[in-house]
């Protein structure tokens, strides 16, 4: 028990980033939680984080410990609240953010199925593309597709996903399909914004790169580029879960599939906690099963 203590102390301390914080967490002192921690480097015989009366800045030790303990706490909350599964109903409120686009097709489809198999839990649904703050807006978990960065939250892996260069066979009919990259420079290649530019994958040497495109026309919203390339109006580099349809009717085409980057994971994140509660649980647990089957990017 002293063991999970100053593991659970620890945590709390790296990611509230105060000694005063974690004590809130914990309900003990921020004595307490000190001593947490000293007996915790002394029994691992190494310093995990750096103290000093304004901040604690983690060591290259203590952010991989971190890491460790994160998914330990984690699945012995999942794991209590799946022996609690048979015997306990979700209820309670629940918060979610999701981007706008993607929350739409296939986030808030999924609330309606939660919410109808769950009729004791209510829950409110935020579509937004900022990141939002979990914690000072208490958001109780957040729907993220890449790359994460922010090491204070759990994130739960959900599914993947592919992107793609489409076009309209009419579009290709008139001007071409390009067999590399290097042929986008032919092209009325659209831009979501300020984009980098698209991301292939040689397929020979598996190298991963950024391809600048132009073209005549470039908008924030990447609806707006689905639209314009179902209107045959160019090539736009879109993710499966917006153009699966299109491309199972025909509407669409992809292009330069064996170049196609590396999948993205689609991940459920949100703030560590002691126990999860079992409302949240069950909505992970509903998206992992629907995201994780290929077929459904196709039907959507």
């Amino acid at each position: 028990m002293n063991t999970f203590k100053q593991i659970t102390g620890f945590v709390a301390a790296a990611t509230r980033g105060s000694l005063s914080a974690a004590a809130r967490a914990e309900g003990v002192t921020p004595a307490i939680i000190g001593r947490r921690l000293d007996a915790l480097e002394a029994r691992l015989g190494v310093r995990l984080m750096l103290r000093t009366t304004r901040k604690l800045t983690l060591t290259f030790e203590g952010q991989a410990f971190l890491e460790d303990c994160q998914r330990i706490i984690n699945d012995l909350a999942n794991a209590e609240a799946a022996v609690s599964l048979g015997g306990v109903r979700a209820s309670g409120h629940l918060r979610v953010s999701a981007p706008a686009g993607f929350g739409r097709r296939h986030v808030a489809p999924q609330v309606g199925s939660y919410i109808a198999a769950n009729p004791e839990v209510t829950v409110s649904l935020d579509l937004s593309d900022r990141i939002v703050d979990l914690i000072n807006e208490g958001i109780d978990c957040a729907i993220r597709i890449g790359e994460l960065t922010d090491s204070s939250l759990v994130s739960v892996r959900l599914g993947e996903m592919r992107r793609m260069v489409v076009a309209s066979p009419a579009y290709l009919v008139a001007h071409g399909v390009p067999k590399t990259p290097a042929d986008l420079a032919k092209h009325n290649c659209f831009s979501l914004g300020q984009q980098r530019g698209w991301i292939f994958r040689d397929p020979e040497s598996g190298v991963t790169d950024t391809w600048k495109v132009s073209g005549r026309f470039e908008c924030n919203d990447g609806a707006v580029l689905h639209e314009w390339a179902l209107a045959g109006r160019g090539l736009a580099w879109r993710s499966l879960w917006e153009v699966g349809q299109d491309l199972k009717e025909g509407s669409l085409t992809s292009v330069l599939d064996a170049w196609q980057a590396p999948p993205m994971g689609i991940y459920a994140v949100f703030p560590q906690r002691r126990h999860m509660p079992l409302r949240l649980r069950v909505f992970i647990d509903l998206l992992k099963e629907t995201y994780s089957h290929p077929a459904y990017w196709e039907l959507s």
